[in-house]
């Protein structure tokens, strides 16, 4: 039998060329996606992280600055007062006259009436707010003196309870309402004009309140036997009483304060020396009112840039706050069912209610709150408030007589809004990459190994004898196929090289057209994924209303060029604004001003743009003969903008305040320009608006909305 030959018989590779580079393409580009989505993600995370806990720090020390400012001025106006000629003589004339009242025999009847104005207008408000019954006579006031100046000034006062102020003259013939006659008025403008609650003069001998500007039922009693003896406003006459030093003034932090209905209030008093002695002490009221107009902003959360949730409060001593929650205010029902869900005790939700405020009654234990009150300063992701992981920024107030913090917070969920949509956007755009990816490595492993067969057929015909064949086989495998371009392919290369330069000038061109000039110079110079935070831009959207009914009639290339006509003037006066031009989508024309260079008065050019808009939109209407109008939304505030795309490139903009720049569009008039509160705010005074009044937003709500007059 003779020996087989197999040296003619090809054995046919296991894996083809094609399906090598196939699976290499979907492996490299899979690769690229997953790292490029998880670099961006991971970046933009930190990025936004680390400017949400600059502005809580920002905010928080400004809010800090204000509250020390504050008591720090009623600290140097209490002193100077307290000097003064005015309240010195008034101290000593009120002592002496009271110590003639204290020795007058007192007129018949009158203790029975005051017991009964007691006992009808004062002792049922006690028991509601301590929450049990009372007896009269541990709340009477103490002495002849007291009663008769009591009964005087407060139950036959002829004004209201809250006006009892007005009263100067009891009429009763006393040297002590002569006295009052001459001091009140005084006194009163005093108070008045510095912001204090109340006003009052304590004898440092007795420490008997002698004078009491609102004249409350603490008025005249005693601090050392009286009900109150064991009230803050006790603790502040006692230290300043003890005190011959003009510099020394007195703070005793908050507490409820049965005379004024249980409200939260802190005294701050000062020393009255006459010739090297303390003769009395002047004491102020100071209302919790002020402390949390500062901490709330006036409760308007949102315009200092704390969004939905986030909010800043003061902590005191046994971590009580010093300042309301923000929910209690906008939505008592919600706060209430959030705190007893979070656990919070029964007794302190009913102490809140009966009082009407969770001022010193609602405990905030974190690690915030303790950080701060142990003195130190910081700012981190913590479980916050009833529970809920939020970003926080905390410090000590430097206020001398109390130890409070100051807290800075925003919930997580609404802080990494922005990065949970950036997550679902990569996800999906990394799904369309990999499906892009499989195309186009199946169409390119075909169009790379069709021509290297034909190549492989040649050669085989050239080593069967075919020398018109100019392929040289060196290797039996489809890459050494390619050498036989080899040859051609050195003398094109000095041409190639020069269309290749013209191509990258090219490129260049439409790179600075896609982006913007600094955007592009980052992107060449290596970074594979830009995000940044803007604080404060202003964005807009214009749309032509109706434009697709108007040119269903046209021809393709009318359409076009009426378009590009519009848009080319618009592109026109947005580089002399310095306004960067976002992207077109059909009609529509997206600018925003601020980024990526910021600048002062973004809302400014964004509105004189689209005021340009309008005429141009107006002027190009005229010149083609047809009917358009513009509709334009403009809003102002924090975004995030980044570059997204890797085989085409768009920078583009993301956040709450471009959302709403686009339903003011969607929600404006036909040939004019609806602007948010926040551009309003920025721009009344310089361009003239109408209100439109609320208008209802997708996912917003009720939004107020203004109308520029053009």
């Amino acid at each position: 039998m003779g020996t087989a030959d197999f040296r003619g018989i090809e054995r046919k590779p296991r894996w083809g060329l094609a399906a090598k580079l196939l699976v290499v393409l979907i492996l490299l580009g899979a690769v690229a996606v997953l790292v490029t989505s998880v670099l961006g993600y991971v970046q933009a995370r930190d990025a936004l992280e680390e400017t949400i806990f600059k502005q809580l720090t920002a905010a928080r020390r400004t809010k800090a600055r204000q509250v020390e400012d504050y008591f720090r001025t009623i600290r140097n106006e209490l002193q100077v007062l307290a000097a003064s000629k005015m309240v010195v003589d008034a101290t000593r004339d009120f002592h002496s006259a009271f110590e003639e009242l204290e020795h007058r025999p007192m007129p018949d009847g009158l203790r029975a009436r005051l017991e009964d104005w007691y006992a009808k207008h004062y002792l049922p408000d006690v028991g509601r707010l301590l929450g049990h019954d009372v007896r009269l006579e541990d709340y009477l006031p103490v002495g002849p003196a007291a009663t008769y100046l009591q009964y005087h000034y407060i139950v036959a006062n002829g004004y209201p309870a809250a006006e009892r102020k007005l009263l100067d003259d009891a009429g009763d013939g006393s040297r002590y309402s002569a006295l009052h006659a001459i001091y009140h008025p005084l006194l009163r403008r005093a108070g008045a004009a510095l912001g204090f609650f109340d006003f009052l003069l304590a004898d440092a001998a007795t420490g008997r309140l002698i004078y009491g500007m609102v004249k409350e039922v603490d008025f005249t009693t005693s601090l050392r036997i009286g009900p109150y003896r064991r009230s803050n406003i006790a603790a502040a006459v006692a230290q300043c009483a003890a005190a011959p030093d003009p510099s020394i003034t007195c703070l005793v932090d908050f507490a409820t304060y049965l005379p004024s209905s249980g409200q939260p209030i802190a005294f701050m008093a000062a020393p009255v020396i006459d010739q090297g002695a303390v003769i009395g002490v002047l004491v102020a009221q100071l209302s919790i009112e002020e402390i949390d107009r500062v901490v709330t902003g006036n409760r308007h959360w949102r315009e200092e840039g704390f969004g939905s949730t986030g909010e800043a409060y003061i902590v005191g001593p046994s971590f009580l706050v010093r300042s309301g929650a923000r929910l209690f205010y906008e939505d008592r029902d919600a706060y209430f069912a959030a705190e007893t869900a979070a656990g919070t005790p029964v007794a302190e939700l009913d102490a809140i209610r009966r009082n009407g405020s969770p001022v010193l009654h609602q405990r905030i234990d974190n690690q915030a709150t303790r950080a701060a009150l142990a003195g130190l300063e910081g700012a981190g992701q913590i479980i916050g408030v009833r529970g809920k992981p939020s970003l926080d920024s905390w410090g000590p107030l430097s206020i001398p007589g109390v130890k409070w913090a100051l807290v800075a917070k925003i919930e997580r969920d609404e802080a990494f809004a922005p990065i949970y949509r950036l997550q679902r956007d990569l996800a999906i755009v990394g799904a369309l990459a990999l499906v892009v990816v499989l195309g186009i490595g199946a169409w390119l492993s075909h169009s790379l190994t069709t021509p290297l067969r034909r190549l492989t057929a040649g050669v085989k015909r050239f080593a069967a004898g075919d020398h018109d064949a100019k392929v040289e086989v060196r290797t039996r495998d489809e890459i050494g196929q390619l050498c036989t371009a080899f040859n051609s392919m050195v003398d094109d290369i000095s041409a190639k090289n020069a269309v290749i330069e013209s191509k990258n000038r090219e490129n260049e061109e439409l790179l600075l057209n896609v982006l913007p000039a600094p955007i592009a110079n980052r992107l060449r110079g290596g970074e594979h994924s830009i995000a940044d935070g803007f604080a404060e831009v202003t964005v807009a959207f214009a749309d032509l209303v109706g434009f697709t009914a108007l040119t269903s009639d046209m021809p393709p290339q009318h359409v076009v060029t009426l378009l590009n006509g519009l848009f080319s003037r618009f592109d026109t006066a947005a580089q002399e604004l310095g306004i960067e031009k976002i992207k077109t989508v059909g009609d529509a024309y997206m600018a925003v001003c601020g980024l990526p260079s910021p600048v002062e008065n973004h809302a400014e050019r964004m509105v004189r743009m689209a005021i340009r808009m309008i005429h141009i939109t107006r002027e190009h209407a005229l010149e083609n003969r047809v009917s358009m109008k513009l509709r334009v939304g403009v809003n102002s505030g924090p975004v995030v903008a980044g570059v997204i795309g890797k085989s085409k490139y768009i920078y583009d903009l993301w956040g709450d305040t471009v959302n709403l720049a686009s339903r003011m569009e969607a929600g404006g008039i036909p040939d004019s320009i609806q602007v948010t509160q926040a551009v309003y705010e920025r721009l009344k005074d310089q361009f003239a608006f109408e209100p439109r009044g609320p208008i209802e937003v997708k996912g917003k709500g009720t939004v107020e909305a203004w109308l520029l007059r053009l």
